[in-house]
């Protein structure tokens, strides 16, 4: 049991952000085992849960609340994307965003709503709305450290597939 519960723990420290199905894959543990052994490292403290759009998200101690939020929505590839662009380019309109980006506009409405939420994004109020990181030198650095999973992109890329048929 120890065994396990340190290759999980070592697992969340070489992926911060890991969520909880890709741990469950890539370690090859039954569900039951990760939540148990999950349980156990978030009671003692070696391991933060974070929950993010939907899906809990493991980290070593140390990320406050913010690099968490930024953290698991950089393993996702279409918010990736987007923080990227606005890291490369500068501000600019969610419309803008989704011609650049090839998205559905309301892909990059719903992504842009979910990172303002987060505090990672910053809207004007000024019209035509304008988005913006809201920490430049903070998402720079976390840019380089993290990158989404391939299961995490195709499950982007399918949802971006329907989005476009759906418009």
């Amino acid at each position: 049991m120890a065994a396990t519960r340190e290759r999980i723990r070592r697992h969340v420290h070489d992926a911060p952000g890991v969520h909880f199905n890709r741990l469950g894959r890539e370690l090859d543990l039954a569900t039951g085992q990760v939540q148990y052994h999950l349980r156990r490292l978030t009671r003692d403290g070696t391991v933060v849960a974070e929950s993010v759009g939907g899906r809990t998200h493991y980290f070593p101690p140390g990320y406050d609340a913010w690099e968490r939020r930024l953290i698991a929505y950089l393993r996702r590839e279409t918010p990736r994307a987007i923080l990227m662009r606005l890291h490369a380019n500068g501000p600019t309109r969610p419309v803008d965003l989704a011609t650049e980006l090839d998205l559905a506009r309301s892909t990059v409405a719903y992504h842009v709503s979910n990172l303002a939420e987060a505090g990672v994004l910053e809207r004007s109020t000024d019209e035509p709305m304008r988005v913006s990181l809201a920490d430049p030198t903070r998402t720079a650095d976390l840019l380089d450290a993290v990158s989404p999973s391939l299961p995490d992109r195709v499950v982007d890329r399918f949802v971006r597939t329907v989005d476009r048929l759906l418009e």
